[in-house]
Formats: structure tokens, C-alpha cells, sequence
């Protein structure tokens, strides 16, 4: 084939708009961690460690023999697990199966909302200036603007289609306030700009108690304008099943529906089966709760002791720390311990002197940290 007959390349591929993959820069240390006597300690990721609950994995085998196409929507038991789950644990008020829709765990929505949006080029989508990175990768896949935010309401609303609210904080652990969320929504109605707030910590509050948008005392009488994010992988272990979902707005979840049927973007039925186990029980939620305070009670006190200042943190699955040095240098120090601890300017430059600490670490393991990090 001749030069001038061959396809020509795109003008800019998708890889090209993305930044590098933040957790390949962390492989060397990795490496130096793994190299202690006793093994790493690896908290970073915030990985689940512990097992999927019993009452949850007899419901994925039960339903193992699913030889037919799951439908996108989910069945109608699941869509009544979702509507009832939001309505007792988030206090929404009004969900019928329209308000609610199950996703192939909450990530992948994060990276293409705002392409199953519509949004591209003279779009802005607005992020917490410290956050989950996806939200900015979601937004670069689109082609649309990226935009950081300190407040939501001083945006300029411009152009902007997406806010991102993220309560409780990944990284840092924070929880906004039904005043700070009723004031952003309100704002965010005014402008015309969709609310979707990242609530997969809710459950996991410790100092404080997290509230969704989609309580009345947030959002009213209405859930125009607004969307919510759930997600099963950290208060059921879920996080290798890949089942989360959204609840919220009607009009947008419905249209995300249709999006979704084309794209074949649906939940496994024997998953679906164990999510409706999932959000029916909360023995183990409890169970898996005192498990993380155990172990977020002994790694706070011993980074603590260890020089580390603790900041936010009130829920979530990490602890915030700093010793006011850039965080590679924190990252290596504890990397010679055998720890390994996820960066702050992962989550953005405004985290540059700070670690993300998970405490998803087994027992044993937590014990093992908190024995290398003694004076």
C-alpha cells in the first residue's frame, strides 16, 4: 500500500489527552518496600482485603447459572433493592425505578460521564481542587475543559455543565455539610449546571456523619439537577465484582439508560443478584465498620507518634497525614520501612506536602506497620 493510501492518523488520539498513569510512578517504591525483611505493607491503593460477605457470595453462586443477556436497566428486584436502600439509608424521598440505575462499578462513570453527556470542546466540567484524578481524566476524554475548584459557587458558570461534589473526600477524608451542599446545589440550579456528587465513602463516616445530596434537607422537594454515585466495593468488598450505581435525577438517568443500551454497558446478572444481598443486610456492613476503626484507630496513632500531622480524615478509607515535606520524600522515607503510602499530588498539587494513608491493610499487616514506624 502506498503512503498516500494509508488511513491517516486521528488529528489526537484519547491516549494523548490523558496525563500518566499516576500509580506507574510508584512502582519503584513498591519495589523498595517489598524488599523489607517482613514484606510491604502496602497502603496506598485501598484495596478491599477482607472476604466478601457470606450472605453476598451465596447470592452470586445461586445465581451463577445466567445463561441469558442481563439487561442494562437491571432486573426489577434489583431497582426495588436500590430505591428501597436510598430511600431508608440516604433519606431520599420519591425514588421510583426511573430515579435509579446500576453501573459497572462507579470508576467507569467517573471516566465517561461526561462523554455519555454529550460534552466536548467549549464545555468546562468542575472538580474538588484536591480529588479522585478520574474526574479530570472523564473530562479530558470528552475533550471538554477541566476545571479545579477551592469553592464550587465562586465558578465561573460559563460553559459549565458538570460539577463534581465528592463528600466524603478521596482523598482527604472530608465532609461537606448539608449547609455546604444545599448552598451548592442551590447555585448549581441557578446556572443550569448538573450535580453529580460522589457519595462511595457515605457509609464509612467516623468523625463525623455524612449526609447525600439527595436528602431533603439538600436537594427539598426535587432531585432536578442533581445525581448521586454509590458504590458497594468498600462497605461490602466488592470492589472485584465491579457493582455500583447511581440514583437521582430522572430525566439525566434516563438518558443515560438509553446511552448505556447501546454501549452494552451492563451489570452481570449473577453480580445484580449479589448486589440485591448486599443492600439487604447490614450485619456486615457493621462488621466490616468495626474492622476499619480498629485498624484507622492504630495507624492514626502511630503515624502521629511518628512526627505526622493528621488533617480531615473524619471518614473515608484513609487517613490525610503530612510532615510538612513533599510527599516523594515521605513516600520514600516510608518506602525503606517497607510501607508504601500513595502520594498526595496524585489528587493534585495542592497535596504536594501530603501522603493518603489507607487502613485497608489486614490486621496483621496493620500491626507490622505500626511496629516499624515505633521510635
Amino acid at each position: 500500500m502506498a503512503a498516500s493510501d494509508r488511513p491517516s492518523a486521528a488529528p489526537q488520539s484519547l491516549r494523548d489527552r490523558l496525563p500518566v498513569f499516576p500509580w506507574d510512578r510508584l512502582e519503584p517504591y513498591k519495589t523498595a518496600a517489598a524488599a523489607h525483611a517482613d514484606g510491604i505493607v502496602d497502603l496506598s491503593v485501598g484495596t478491599p482485603v477482607d472476604s466478601v460477605p457470606a450472605v453476598v457470595r451465596q447470592a452470586l453462586t445461586d445465581a451463577a447459572d445466567s445463561p441469558g443477556y442481563p439487561t442494562v436497566w437491571g432486573t426489577p428486584a434489583l431497582r426495588d433493592a436500590l430505591t428501597g436502600w436510598a430511600a431508608g439509608r440516604l433519606g431520599a424521598r420519591g425514588l421510583t425505578h426511573t430515579n435509579v440505575l446500576p453501573i459497572v462499578g462507579s470508576k467507569e462513570l467517573v471516566a465517561w460521564l461526561p462523554t455519555q453527556l454529550g460534552l466536548g470542546a467549549g464545555n468546562k466540567v468542575a472538580y474538588p481542587r484536591l480529588a479522585y484524578p478520574t474526574y479530570e481524566v472523564g473530562a479530558r476524554l470528552a475533550g471538554a475543559e477541566p476545571v479545579a475548584y477551592d469553592d464550587p459557587t465562586a465558578l465561573d458558570p460559563a460553559g459549565l455543565k458538570l460539577l463534581w461534589l465528592n463528600s466524603p473526600s478521596n482523598p482527604t477524608g472530608r465532609v461537606l455539610s448539608a449547609e455546604e451542599l444545599r448552598r451548592t446545589v442551590a447555585w448549581a440550579r441557578e446556572h443550569g449546571v448538573l450535580v453529580v456528587s460522589d457519595e462511595c465513602y457515605l457509609e464509612l463516616g467516623w468523625d463525623a456523619d455524612p449526609v447525600s445530596v439527595l436528602h431533603p434537607d439538600v436537594c427539598g422537594d426535587s432531585l432536578d439537577g442533581i445525581v448521586a454515585v454509590h458504590s458497594l466495593s468498600k462497605r461490602s468488598n466488592l470492589a472485584g465484582y465491579r457493582a455500583a450505581f447511581l440514583a437521582g435525577d430522572a430525566a439525566v438517568l434516563g438518558a443515560l439508560l438509553q446511552i448505556r443500551k447501546h454501549s452494552g454497558m451492563m451489570v452481570a446478572a449473577p453480580v445484580q443478584a449479589a448486589m440485591i444481598a448486599a443492600l439487604g443486610d447490614t450485619a456486615h456492613v457493621a462488621e466490616q465498620r468495626e474492622r476499619y476503626v480498629r485498624r484507622r484507630t492504630a495507624l492514626r496513632a502511630a503515624f502521629e507518634a511518628a512526627g505526622f500531622r493528621i488533617e480531615h480524615s473524619e471518614a473515608s478509607l484513609y487517613l490525610w497525614a503530612t510532615r510538612d515535606e513533599p510527599c516523594w520524600d515521605t513516600v520514600g522515607d516510608l518506602a525503606k520501612r517497607g510501607i508504601l503510602v500513595a502520594p498526595g499530588d496524585f489528587y493534585g498539587t495542592a497535596g504536594e506536602r501530603f501522603v493518603r494513608i489507607a487502613f485497608t491493610a489486614t490486621d496483621e499487616r496493620v500491626a507490622a506497620a505500626v511496629r516499624r514506624l515505633a521510635p
